[in-house]
């Protein structure tokens, strides 16, 4: 159950993600205002009753005290008509707690609502002058997306591509663990260095083992997700998401080693650990380095290349690529990978180096 964890989670967790975000981008909820002068402003109010931005006089009961505590006005002053037909500026107040995240959606609505309200009001008048309203924009641009559309439930792949990554870290974790420092502790690591087998040929067996859990995982998220996103209606946002069998088994190549690298880390890791719980405290840090990667990566917009090449955010940077529906490199691939199982033998060749010392064998100081 907790190598399998992140397997089993992942596609459930994918699926409420997306199932919410596109209820968000496509569903427009009512808001509920607390207007004060909403009689000396009737045309404005129609328009905010046209975007469901509605009076709190009409909040459900159910809904009035999450409302109440929403605490949105809109003040609306008495010479609203006679400043409309004078033509002056109309100071409308918008007043609510700006730092609230639930609040930044209702507050975009209502905003929206009110410019758009007063640019038809400024068409009009320059329509009743003789003017036309086109002096306003000299140049429209017209935006041609060539983005195939599996691009555009990027969210979905961010999430997979992430959670893929966290697969392959912690569904072999407790299997590295409990092969390495756990049988430290119950004395079985010093019986099984007595048999005639060098140490290589115990670490490999060891990363074999903890590496194919890792890489079950993969497989199983990989599979499980598809099965989710299919109860998910992508196209209400004009996106579709469909893992072909091509498209699984690139994946499956280049996440297989990242399954091996990280299982190669944990192991290296626990076996310098004093303890069981020293272990399982310092390599679930390890964790932390598939979340993060690639949030990083989201925020550098001029990436330099030698990123494409390292474990973890090179494979991270070619899944994003493979569910945006772009051609697979294949020489990134190899570069990434062949880098990655450099450092795997690196590591496995270390470790064998290192269970030949009783410090290591013993967890001595």
């Amino acid at each position: 159950m907790g190598a399998m964890m992140m397997a089993v989670m992942a596609p459930v967790m994918i699926f409420a993600l997306s199932k919410t975000m596109i209820k968000e981008m496509v569903d427009t909820p009512p808001v509920y205002v607390k207007v004060s002068g909403a009689e000396f402003a009737p045309n404005l109010m129609k328009q905010l009753k046209k975007e469901n931005i509605l009076e709190f006089s009409q909040v459900p009961s159910d809904d009035k005290v999450l409302w109440e505590e929403r605490n949105i006005e809109l003040k609306i002053p008495e010479i609203f008509s006679k400043n409309m037909t004078d033509g002056i500026t109309i100071n409308v107040i918008l007043r609510t707690d700006y730092s609230d995240k639930a609040m930044k959606a209702p507050i975009r609505r209502i905003q929206d609502a009110i410019k758009d309200y007063a640019r038809v009001i400024g068409y009009k008048r320059l329509l009743v002058r003789g003017v036309d309203i086109g002096l306003l924009q000299p140049v429209k641009l017209i935006e041609q997306d060539t983005a195939p559309p599996s691009s555009n439930a990027i969210f979905i792949s961010m999430l997979l591509g992430l959670y893929l990554l966290m697969a392959a870290f912690m569904s072999g974790l407790p299997v590295a663990i409990d092969s390495s420092a756990g049988e430290r502790e119950r004395n079985v690591l010093e019986m099984l260095l007595c048999q005639p087998v060098s140490t290589l040929k115990i670490v490999l067996a060891k990363l074999i083992c903890t590496s194919s859990v890792a890489t079950l995982g993969v497989v199983l998220t990989l599979l499980l997700t598809s099965v989710s996103v299919s109860f998910v209606d992508l196209t209400k946002i004009g996106a579709i998401f469909s893992l072909d069998m091509f498209t699984v088994v690139v994946i499956i190549v280049l996440l297989l080693p990242i399954c091996f690298f990280a299982s190669a880390l944990q192991l290296f890791v626990s076996f310098g650990a004093k303890s069981f719980k020293e272990a399982q405290s310092i390599v679930t840090m390890i964790i932390m380095l598939p979340a993060m990667i690639p949030v990083v990566l989201m925020f550098i917009d001029d990436k330099p290349k030698w990123l494409d090449w390292l474990p973890i955010s090179g494979q991270s940077l070619l899944i994003e690529d493979i569910f945006k529906g772009l051609p697979v490199n294949w020489v990134a691939v190899g570069s990434t990978s062949l880098v990655t199982i450099a450092i795997t033998v690196t590591l496995v060749v270390t470790l064998s180096i290192r269970l030949k010392s009783e410090k290591v064998v013993l967890a001595l100081t």
